[in-house]
């Protein structure tokens, strides 16, 4: 298909977060044509962000994360990717000490690999990454992708090949029922979360960069966003478990009572938050991963945080830019883009 194309060959992708950006700016770099089309407001995905607006704290508009928490990079690839950041600024290392939180005992501490945070928020790293991408297009909501005789056809966008950067069932709903990427995708499961921001008026807790909840029928994780952030702002940001999202996963607002109480609880707080929104993801996370680094066929292409070995914003990363390495060599051979292998 590729030697028989007598314009430059063109990509859709479907979905801006890491993984679809990282996809396209791979090629991108062979030549390739691009357009990314998101449904969000904001490109970004599951690293996003949003400002505290009507708190009528000192601090209003300061930046929250509240998708992901953190990122980490061993992969050198991506790691020369994050230097770039810290470089200007972007990204600063937070921590590799987390405590482990059980209702009634004393914080034990617990090393890990080094984690990274953005003082303006995750979703600015998606943002920095798309700002060489000339189309990116959102909020763009797409029907449905079909195979044609050249590629796929993205409603009425015309690609040589189209990218699904997005959790198996968002996907699903795109592709016709007897598309035969159904049996070669078959659906893994996902998890959801609620991610609580609740802002104080002072800080009453024990420092603690984030921790992680044992035995708690209601929260997962907590982080100090502050110290996440690096300004030390009374925020803090709670991660539902999974059962108790997919309880009040269609009036996330019914669960804010019971996270603050047991936040208060694990936590050891003093005094109530002054300012309290909920965020809720029903896809946050899949209950396993894949060990191929992504889905290719010659027209259908499908990456994120689920292929590889583990799930996180690294894995997402390569995820897309392998596979927009796979589809460049397919499109245009001797591109100099070689579909590396997974690390």
């Amino acid at each position: 298909m590729a030697g028989q194309l007598t314009r430059p060959p063109r990509v859709g992708v479907v979905g801006a977060g890491i993984s679809g950006v990282a996809c396209a700016l791979a090629l991108r770099e062979a030549g390739i044509d691009v357009v990314v089309l998101d449904r969000g407001n904001r490109i970004g995905g599951r690293m996003a962000s949003r400002r505290i607006r009507g708190s009528q704290l000192s601090y209003e508009g300061r930046v929250v994360d509240v998708g992901a928490s953190y990122f980490t990079a061993a992969d050198p690839r991506f790691t020369l990717i994050v230097q770039d950041w810290i470089d200007r600024g972007l990204v600063k290392p937070w921590t590799d000490e987390f405590a482990v939180l059980d209702p009634g005992s004393e914080p034990v501490s617990k090393l890990g690999p080094l984690r990274y945070a953005a003082p303006m928020g995750l979703r600015s790293l998606v943002e920095d990454l798309a700002a060489d991408l000339p189309n990116v297009l959102f909020p763009q909501e797409v029907s449905t992708i079909v195979r044609t005789s050249s590629g796929a056809l993205i409603d009425d966008i015309d690609v040589d090949a189209a990218v699904m950067a997005m959790p198996d069932t968002q996907l699903r709903d795109l592709i016709i029922e007897d598309d035969p990427l159904h049996d070669a995708v078959p659906p893994l499961a996902w998890d959801p979360v609620l991610a609580l921001v609740a802002a104080y008026s002072e800080r009453t807790w024990a420092d603690v960069d984030g921790a992680f909840i044992n035995h708690s029928a209601v929260l997962s994780f907590v982080a100090d966003d502050g110290r996440r952030r690096g300004d030390d702002a009374p925020v803090l940001v709670a991660h539902s478990g999974s059962v108790l999202a997919a309880r009040y996963l269609d009036e996330p607002a019914r669960a804010i009572p019971p996270m603050l109480a047991e936040l208060r609880k694990v936590m050891n707080l003093s005094v109530d938050p002054e300012w309290v929104e909920i965020r809720r993801w029903s896809l946050a996370r899949p209950r396993s991963t894949r060990d191929e680094p992504f889905y290719f066929d010659g027209q259908l292409g499908v990456c994120g945080d689920a292929w590889g070995a583990v799930s996180r914003v690294e894995t997402a990363w390569l995820s897309g830019d392998l596979l927009g390495r796979r589809i460049a060599a397919h499109l245009v051979p001797g591109s100099g883009l070689h579909a590396l292998s997974a690390p």
